[in-house]
């Protein structure tokens, strides 16, 4: 019996597809189709769901079906995905309670992650090393509050996969940086620094670190630490923002770091500050925009070993997966991250608990 043609089977579009006035994203290949490609037309006119797919001239059909712009209804997309981002968290402990942070609200119980099986999840990590382009050792915890830091930088170059860090800079001690040098650095370093003001910093963050973080960042602000070093501004978004903003910018003029202006966000309703819903849930969801897609372009690893849906969720309410009790390849595929990935895109209606309807960065068919 002949194979099956591409007409003989049923095709839809891709639900995945992030839509845009005048592009596609297809975070499943990373690829972005913009108005007048060829294809384009066709595809916009099949997700209106005023053509046909098998109604499209065979050769851009085909075109479309080989970049899986289209794909057949028998496939079960929610069990794909394209690995990027991980987010290893070894341990819960934070040095610091900002108030654009979780932490100040419901700090964690400490808990470290042995280095065996730190290890062991990076082992498992390599065979995405092809599409992976950041590690990053932070959630909610401070990354340098753990003694065995630069050991799991270290770690993670060993892995093959790029190290990426999220820090208040407290831990990164003149003799740390010097051990990063050593080791090849970091493909990202990124410094959270809100204000140069002593009082506001020690209220703000609940410490009195800001001397500390200054003189470290003075020490590494000229050495080649991390590929891309940059230095977070986070406010909310007034003049008071604005001011730290320029002020921090000036200060570190002509150095490695680049400075950055963040409004912060609510977490997904936990905190009452920042971007946010302003409490009108989000109904119609279509997919994820948080730095690519959430369910199909990361993995988020608590330090108990557990997967989680998103950094968002700091209350770990959508639990995708346990590396205690399978391996990475089995939670990428398995039935928790393929049913979030249904609730998300609007494959299926998720919970009206879902933390996505609570979140500024999910996409829904109302806007």
């Amino acid at each position: 019996m002949p194979a099956p043609t591409a007409t003989a089977v049923r095709l839809v579009a891709n639900p995945f597809i992030h839509l845009g006035p005048d592009r596609f994203y297809h975070p499943l290949t990373d690829v972005t189709m913009l108005e007048g490609e060829r294809g384009f037309f066709e595809l916009q006119q099949v997700l209106a769901g005023v053509l046909d797919p098998e109604s499209i001239e065979p050769t851009v059909r085909e075109l479309l079906v080989e970049d899986e712009w289209l794909v057949s209804r028998e496939i079960d997309v929610s069990k794909q995905f394209l690995l990027k981002y991980v987010a290893l968290e070894a341990h819960t402990v934070c040095n610091q309670s900002c108030y654009f942070c979780p932490v100040s609200l419901d700090p964690r119980e400490d808990h470290f992650m042995p280095m065996e099986q730190y290890i062991d999840i990076l082992d498992q990590l390599k065979a995405w090393r092809e599409t992976i382009e950041a590690v990053f050792m932070i959630s909610y915890n401070e990354p340098t509050a753990d003694k065995r830091f630069v050991e799991q930088v270290q770690a993670i170059r060993d892995a093959g996969l790029p190290p990426a860090t999220l820090t208040n800079g407290t831990g990164l001690t003149p003799k740390r940086v010097d051990q990063l040098l050593e080791i090849g650095g970091l493909r990202f370093l990124s410094i959270n620094l809100s204000t140069l003001d002593h009082d506001r910093y020690t209220e703000e963050r609940g410490g009195d670190h800001l001397k500390l973080v200054l003189k470290n960042l003075d020490y590494a602000k000229d050495k080649p630490l991390a590929d891309e070093m940059a230095i977070v501004v986070l406010g909310t978004g007034d003049e008071k923002h604005q001011a730290d903003y320029e002020a921090i910018k000036a200060r570190f003029d002509g150095s490695r770091f680049d400075t950055r202006y963040y409004v912060v966000n609510d977490r997904a309703a936990y905190l009452q500050i920042g971007i946010g819903v302003g409490g009108q849930k989000r109904q119609k969801l279509r997919g994820c925009e948080y730095v690519g897609s959430r369910p199909l372009q990361h993995l988020h690893i608590t330090p108990r070993a557990k997967a989680i849906l998103c950094c968002q969720d700091y209350s770990e309410t959508t639990e995708v997966g346990d590396l205690n009790t399978h391996s990475v390849a089995e939670v990428l595929a398995g039935p928790g991250l393929a049913q979030a990935r249904r609730w998300t895109y609007g494959m299926e209606e998720a919970p009206a608990n879902f933390i996505c309807r609570n979140c500024p960065m999910a996409i829904t068919y109302d806007g």
